[in-house]
């Protein structure tokens, strides 16, 4: 049986942490471990998945659910409650369907504080970790067995009806994602017409009836050269020279968007390497499988610009073809050939190097995320294949894999700290605090340990890093890249406790590291009032012009969102009651800008877009919050009342919110389909209504939702897993599994303080 365990880890010469593994999560498999009632419950979850996966395609993410439990002896004892129709909804229903949800979640804490979750979702983030693992040899020593055996159960499991895989679990087949699977199934043993249900010849009919992968977009071209299932001529350049250019030029790496950066990085090299693994015969039978046509016959040069219609998110426009062109047919030619290879791109490739092997060792080769750490492992590995660089990044790949019922997947990084920031504030609303002193306890050490210490080692500005002293990560203290939302949220956590008896819930922060994340916040806001994510945002927007992916939007520079903007306005609101003498000025003029900003980006119809939920409801929630701060309110602000109205009109029949995963491509609010409510969503309204003060104008929206919300949840407390609710870069989502609970929790809990209820 598969085992999560939680803060592990020996510092070696490979693997080492900023504060003892606290918040790491790996997984271990125990052939002997298990009781045969609990494999069987392990094989009843897989195999429900499994016939339920057209319906819920995220996991329930029960397999470390169960060992949780278990381990703690779980016992619901408080009995379920339902909403009668034409019944009102008193107090005692109320909190009593909130303490199961609170005794619920409670169990599911891991020892060192934080709540683990699957963060997951993209079809993408897998197989380029099995590719870099079989190029490279150790992916025999890497995945057992057991490993393989789940990886091809995920990949089986999340296969569309017509054979292909989308970008995320959720969405349409796509060549990029069909044809990473089909070659990841390959590799791991698969023959041509292998594979559960026939997958891997209804993969491949796919593929070939779209087209072939000569239609793969650009992140798949680099892929299959790398394996040496297609040529390095038919992708667009990716000159490590970009990486010597002078700052004052508008293109200058420092301001291109970071995960733009950190994935180009390592391309680069390979590119400039034009690095191409092993010809084994698995690759020469998949240059035969893939293609309409033999593989020396391929047009590579016409390949370049050839991208499947499923794939093409954003086309380029023609002066990026142009661009490219002009590398390909004029810079490429000069800079692969003497003298200019050993004196442009011999520097070049050494300066990329550098900048890799600085981010590496500030992240302690965890890396920004999946796609980032597989590209620079492999570099790595490029450089040396018997150097400590690549022992270290192996090291740390158990940090990524994931192990739930529809198998073996790969994190974009975990949600450590973002989750249980809100976990905390969720289990605070709920007033229980002395029912729950030990669990909030030990979140609130958790985050505290979390906080980042340092900024990036020695000249980071060179590096074209910011600051991270007194931030927190998404994930945790060693992962190292400061994020706002992040930053806001355990600033705020923090706060909220230093308000309580310490004997409950711990000593509180230090002021200087309260003033160090406030530091942080302040110095990510732009011009226009908004806050970036990761660095200060600022570079000209015609820069994302020259997007070089086809399958994604605004990925070039860094944006301001109003997600971050309304985190960090919550958060500097309280910290100013209590520390009012601190950089007051400063925060003041931070507030007011910020509210601008949230008040000039309101769409039409009254809502906001979201960045990093789906997708409208999500942004409203966080907006209203903001603003709400700040001291809007319903009756004197025009904005508050807009996204009051947007909410009220897209209220489902039942009495909940549902919105697709369509509205964050489309830009538009797209319900979900036959009128269906999702939990989390409906959440998220309902505390944007109640921070507006629906409550004192009409509660009755409020009530149907929580009567939605109370006859959801399921015998043990838990609530179901429904459609996914996370989303990034326009055009993806994010599966967040624990949002299933904490979002209900918090939602009920803000019922029960603000609604009067007989």
């Amino acid at each position: 049986m598969w085992k999560l365990k939680i803060g592990e880890g020996v510092d070696d010469p490979y693997l080492y942490s900023t504060n003892n593994y606290v918040g790491r999560q790996t997984w271990e498999f125990d052939p002997d471990a298990g009781t045969p009632e609990e494999r069987a419950q392990v094989e009843h979850a897989r195999q429900n998945f499994y016939r339920n996966r057209r319906q819920v395609k995220p996991c329930g993410d029960l397999l470390w659910r169960m060992q949780f439990l278990r381990e703690k002896n779980f016992k619901q004892t408080i009995p379920s409650v339902k909403i009668e129709d034409g019944e009102q909804i008193s107090y005692e229903k109320t909190t009593k369907a909130l303490r199961r949800a609170v005794n619920f979640f409670s169990a599911l804490q891991a020892s060192d504080g934080h709540w683990p979750a699957e963060n997951a979702g993209p079809l993408f983030f897998l197989p380029p970790l099995v590719f870099a693992l079989y190029i490279t040899g150790h992916l025999n020593t890497v995945f057992h067995a057991e490993y393989r055996k789940e990886i091809l159960r995920y990949i089986y499991y999340h296969q569309n009806e017509d054979g292909g895989w989308g970008l995320h679990i959720e969405g349409h087949s796509t060549m990029f994602c069909t044809a990473l699977s089909y070659i990841c199934m390959r590799i791991l043993g698969e023959g041509p017409d292998g594979g559960l249900d026939n997958a891997c010849a209804r993969a491949r009919k796919w593929i070939l009836d779209h087209g072939s992968v000569t239609h793969i977009p650009s992140w798949g071209k680099t892929w299959l050269s790398i394996l040496g299932i297609f040529d390095w001529s038919g992708s667009n350049p990716m000159p490590p020279e970009f990486w010597l250019l002078p700052s004052f030029l508008p293109m200058h790496p420092a301001k291109i968007w970071c995960y733009c950066r950190m994935i180009y990085m390592p391309m680069s090299y390979l590119y400039g390497k034009r690095f191409v693994g092993p010809i084994t015969p698995l690759i020469q039978q998949l240059r035969e499988e893939l293609y309409l046509q033999p593989y020396n016959e391929i047009n590579w040069r016409k390949a370049r610009h050839s991208c499947a219609p499923e794939d093409l998110y954003y086309p380029h426009p023609l002066i990026q073809d142009l661009m490219w062109d002009s590398l390909y047919i004029l810079a490429e030619p000069f800079l692969t050939r003497w003298p200019l290879n050993m004196l442009i791109r011999e520097k070049a490739l050494q300066v990329a190097m550098k900048h890799i092997h600085y981010e590496d060792e500030n992240s302690r080769y965890i890396n920004m995320a999946s796609p980032e750490k597989v590209l620079c492992m492999l570099a790595c590995w490029v450089e040396d294949p018997n150097g400590d660089y690549f022992k270290k990044h192996l090291a740390r790949i158990p940090d990524y894999i994931w192990v739930a019922e529809d198998g073996i997947t790969i994190q974009s990084f975990g949600s450590q700290e973002w989750d249980t920031g809100l976990a905390v504030q969720a289990l605070l609303a709920s007033n229980l605090i002395n029912e729950i002193g030990p669990v909030l306890k030990r979140g609130h050490d958790f985050i505290k340990k979390s906080q980042v210490k340092d900024n990036p080692s020695g000249d980071f500005k060179k590096m074209y890093r910011h600051i991270s002293k007194g931030s927190w990560t998404f994930s945790d203290q060693d992962h190292g890249w400061q994020a706002s939302d992040c930053t806001a949220e355990g600033l705020k956590c923090c706060l909220l406790m230093s308000m309580l008896p310490q004997e409950i819930v711990g000593e509180k922060l230090e002021p200087e590291q309260l003033y160090d994340a406030v530091n942080v916040l302040l110095s990510l806001q732009s011009k226009n009032g908004g806050l970036a994510a990761w660095e200060p945002a600022g570079a000209s927007e015609w820069l994302e012009m020259l997007n070089p992916t086809e399958t994604f939007s605004d990925v070039v520079i860094e944006h301001e969102y109003v997600e971050c903007t309304s985190s960090a306005i919550s958060a500097l609101v309280l910290f100013k009651m209590l520390y009012p003498g601190h950089r007051q000025r400063a925060i003041e003029n931070f507030i007011t800008n910020a509210v601008r900003f949230i008040e000039n980006i309101q769409m039409p119809d009254g809502s906001w877009y979201g960045n990093w939920g789906i997708c409208f409801i999500y942004a409203s929630w966080f907006a209203l919050g903001g603003l709400a701060a700040a001291g809007k309110t319903y009756n004197n602000c025009l904005a508050m009342r807009r996204g009051v109205e947007f909410l009220l009109r897209t209220q489902r029949e039942n009495g909940g919110w549902g919105e697709s995963y369509k509205s964050c491509s489309d830009k538009k609010y797209v319900p979900l389909e036959e009128g269906r409510s999702n939990l989390v969503h409906t959440a998220w309204a309902m505390m944007g209504l109640i921070i507006a003060k629906q409550v004192e104008r009409d509660p009755t929206p409020l009530h149907r939702a929580a009567k939605l919300i109370i006859n959801s949840q399921l015998e043990d407390g838990d609530f179901p897993q429904q459609e996914i609710s996370g989303a990034f870069l326009k055009n993806c989502t994010l599966h967040y599994a624990a949002y299933r609970n904490i979002y209900p929790l918090w939602a009920l809990a803000e019922y029960c303080k603000w609604v009067p209820l007989p």
